[in-house]
């Protein structure tokens, strides 16, 4: 099956040689609205297209790895049956989580793309080789991404962002093939 996605290539080589890919959780893998049951207990909505793009990088050997400003037992629920292995909930220091990921992987900001929304999100923007924005994030944070997806937070932005990272990576094709099998 051929693969209909196209990105400029400047985009593409820009997104080259991506390890591991930082996601922030409310606002690119939520809708970043906040529910609350009648008892408290916070709620969230997860895309299924999100949730397959985080398995697709495993499959392509890019760790996916989670730093939000906020913990949740549905977060951690919905990671852990992804298989999702770095998870940083409730960090007010994302960079610090950032640099703690990067060590234990022994890998660099160089290797490292992000996702996020707002400005606790710009220290690693400012660092990974590449960045990209749902569309209604921050001012601050759409001026400094590489990349604006079109797609929605919580409505498939983050799955657009893997599918890029796929493309740039090589691993698209092959992926589509097997599942086209």
């Amino acid at each position: 099956m051929a693969a209909t996605l196209r990105h400029p290539p400047e985009l593409l080589l820009k997104a080259q040689g991506i390890a591991v890919a930082f996601f922030d959780v409310d606002g690119v893998l939520t809708d970043g609205g906040l529910y609350f049951s009648e008892s408290g207990e916070s709620l969230k909505r997860f895309n299924t297209l999100d949730g397959l793009g985080l398995k697709l990088l495993q499959s392509a050997g890019i760790t996916p790895a989670i730093i939000s400003g906020r913990d949740s037992q549905a977060l951690r629920a919905r990671l852990q049956a992804l298989g999702v292995v770095h998870l940083h909930c409730g960090v007010a220091d994302k960079r610090a989580a950032a640099e703690e990921t990067l060590g234990a992987l022994g890998l660099s900001w160089s290797v490292a793309a992000v996702i996020g929304d707002d400005w606790p999100d710009l220290p690693l923007m400012h660092r990974c080789a590449f960045a990209a924005a749902p569309p209604g994030a921050h001012d601050e944070v759409l001026a400094r991404a590489d990349y604006v997806c079109k797609r929605r937070a919580g409505d498939g932005a983050a799955r657009e962002f893997c599918d890029l990272l796929l493309v740039a990576s090589g691993h698209y094709a092959r992926l589509l093939d097997e599942a086209s099998a």
